[in-house]
Parts: structure tokens; C-alpha cells; sequence
């Protein structure tokens, strides 16, 4: 029924309960999960002597991010293949969908409130965009707050960098 399942995985990203889903279909129906990051690189359009770093750090946390996925899937006896690719998370998403995936599996992150309405989720999109099911794993709440705090951080690292 699904042969190749999508796991997308945030490149500053820590924790993502939707692994062990992942893991627990990949061993259901002997599928090959595909993990991949989108290292959404659009600052690259934008001009500044720090564009490049920054697009080159973006790159570099979403590599590790997928060799550490890539590697507890392996650990886990799964036929893995990892990618980064550069570009907006929902058309990644949706392209490697159109690259053959079966079934995609995404943490649901608990953003309320203003956050929410301003941020969006890409999960969201991707549901109303898929053309095939996406399962939605909702984060364990100390995990989501801490990566909503991880993300903060490095929001205000980027700000000071630019002398914000």
C-alpha cells in the first residue's frame, strides 16, 4: 500500500514525534523512507554581505538534520534516503509527493494565537495541497516548546547579526 513514504523534517528542528510514525509504517509495509529538508533559501534573492552566510547556514542545519534523521531511521532497520533541497518548503513538499511518495508524515506543531495566524503552518498547506494522505503527528507540548524556543533564539541571533 505504501511503498515510499515522505518524512520532512525543519532544518533547525530537534525533536519530531512523526519519526517514530514513520518508522512504524516503513516497517508495516517494508517502505523506503524518503526525509527531506527544504532549505528555504529565498534570502539568496535579497542584496547584503550576509545573505550568503546565512543561506549557507540554512543549508549546513538542514544537512545535519537529515543525516541525524536519516541515521535514527537506519538505526531502526528502515531503508532511508535522504535529501536537502533548496527552495520553499511547501513546493519541495509538494514536488517530492510528485516524485512518487505515497504517503507523507508531518509533526503538527501547537502555534495558537497570534503566532498561528501570522506564521501559518506548512502542514496545514501541505494537507490542503497533497495529493496523497498526509498523517499528522502532534508534538509531544515540551518538545514543541522547546523547539518554538530554539527557533526564537536563532530568529534573535539572525536579528543581531544584521544589527537589529
Amino acid at each position: 500500500m505504501y511503498d515510499e513514504i515522505l518524512l520532512p523534517v525543519a532544518p533547525g528542528g530537534e525533536a519530531n514525534d512523526a519519526i517514530a510514525h514513520a518508522i512504524g509504517l516503513a516497517d508495516r509495509y517494508d517502505a523506503t523512507v524518503h526525509v527531506v529538508s527544504a532549505a528555504d533559501t529565498a534570502a539568496d534573492t535579497l542584496a547584503g554581505p550576509r545573505t550568503g552566510a546565512f543561506s549557507d547556514r540554512l543549508a549546513d542545519a538542514a544537512e545535519k538534520r537529515v543525516e541525524a534523521v536519516t541515521g535514527e531511521l537506519e538505526a531502526a532497520g528502515v531503508e532511508t534516503v535522504g535529501s536537502v533541497v533548496r527552495g520553499e518548503p511547501l513546493e519541495v513538499i509538494e514536488n517530492a509527493i510528485d516524485d512518487g511518495a505515497d504517503i507523507v508524515v508531518m509533526p503538527s506543531h501547537t502555534r495558537r494565537g497570534i503566532r498561528r495566524l501570522l506564521l501559518g503552518s506548512v502542514t496545514e498547506k501541505v494537507i490542503r495541497v497533497a495529493s496523497v494522505p498526509v498523517v499528522t503527528v502532534p508534538m509531544d507540548e515540551s518538545a514543541a516548546g522547546a523547539e518554538a524556543e530554539n527557533e526564537e533564539k536563532e530568529d534573535d541571533a539572525d536579528d543581531a547579526s544584521r544589527g537589529r
